[in-house]
């Protein structure tokens, strides 16, 4: 009854919270699977012998029914059902891509918007990195948000620097092996009303990637939003255009803003920024009209997960169909370059 028993039904919870967060499960739900299967394997060899033994697993404090059946189903021999039918669901999704989204996506090598427990993400720094490592990444920017988005917990210039030392500390463990996962510091950071960004600037200097997004005024006039945008698009920190139009088309549905794309488009392509194709299914940032644009503008992309948990870091196929349905050259894709040249890129203004 020893460790590899314990070891496959905390993978079974894992998995099952990742495959839920993927498709944009309950979030109460997928984290009650995380939350299981963290105290699972957290428990000591005693406690967890004795529970094996009895079997009464919702005695525990965080296992309700549904997982403690997921355990047993485990101990038991069997693969979950509940697993069973996500893996299948998952399946379904990957088929529908087409060869040449798939093909894109084989030469993706990181993600550059991911957000943590420390602004408005589910888990710590730590899952994040375990789920990019899981899924194939080489680099994983942590991307939490700035101050002044207060309803998403958004980092003070002191937090996002006890952030970035964190992150070297545990670059120092992650490189190690023969597939090393590097985490990238960074943030996204809230483009103001006049443009300017909401960080200190020589903060923002030091970090590895900044995402500038608009997340407040989105009824902007147009003429405004577009003075608006272009600024932060030629503020020296900025490598990445976030959810350039801010809509949403699933869930509670937002309109995008408007503003004049082929301005804002031109000052990326001058200035090297990336238009990021952000990956989130509710998202789906930019529409098929501007993405057209902004590769006739010739645009850099950055296909990215804006993931709040570990499994949406998963999404990235969907984004991957969408350019590699305008035939864009993968090399116009910085999340296609290897670290060292995605990081020269960034650094770029240095």
């Amino acid at each position: 009854m020893g460790g590899p028993a314990r070891d496959d039904v905390v993978a079974a919870l894992h998995r099952i919270a990742f495959l839920l967060e993927r498709s944009q499960a309950s979030e109460y739900r997928s984290a009650a699977y995380r939350r299981a299967g963290d105290l699972i394997r957290d428990l000591d060899d005693d406690s967890w012998r004795g529970h094996r033994r009895a079997g009464d697993w919702t005695a525990l404090s965080g296992v309700g029914r549904s997982t403690a059946a997921v355990v047993e189903e485990v101990l038991g021999g069997e693969r979950p059902g509940a697993l069973t039918e996500l893996e299948d669901d998952l399946a379904a999704r990957v088929a529908t891509a087409s060869v040449a989204g798939r093909a894109l996506r084989d030469r993706v090598r990181g993600d550059l918007h991911a957000h943590t427990d420390a602004s408005d993400g589910a888990t710590p720094i730590q899952d994040m990195a375990l789920a990019g490592f899981t899924i194939g990444h080489d680099y994983l920017a942590i991307t939490d948000h700035s101050p002044r988005l207060t309803v998403a917990n958004g980092l003070s210039a002191q937090r996002l620097r006890t952030q970035v030392r964190r992150i070297a500390a545990m670059n120092t463990v992650l490189d190690t092996g023969d597939r090393p996962l590097r985490l990238l510091t960074g943030i996204e950071v809230d483009v103001l009303d006049d443009g300017t960004l909401d960080q200190e600037p020589g903060l923002l200097a030091e970090l590895d990637v900044v995402v500038a997004s608009v997340h407040s005024k989105l009824r902007m006039e147009r003429e405004a939003m577009t003075r608006r945008m272009v600024a932060a698009v030629r503020d020296p920190a900025t490598d990445v255009l976030g959810h350039c139009t801010g809509r949403r088309v699933r869930g509670r549905i937002r309109p995008p803003s408007e503003f004049d794309a082929e301005a804002v488009f031109a000052a990326c392509a001058e200035r090297r920024v990336a238009v990021e194709v952000n990956a989130r299914p509710d998202r789906q940032d930019p529409p098929d009209d501007l993405l057209a644009l902004a590769d006739e503008a010739g645009c850099l992309f950055a296909i990215d997960s804006d993931a709040h948990a570990p499994g949406q870091l998963d999404w990235l196929l969907e984004a991957c169909d969408r350019l590699a349905a305008r035939g864009i050259d993968p090399e116009r894709v910085v999340t296609t370059w290897p670290v060292d040249r995605l990081l020269e890129w960034t650094h770029r203004h240095a």
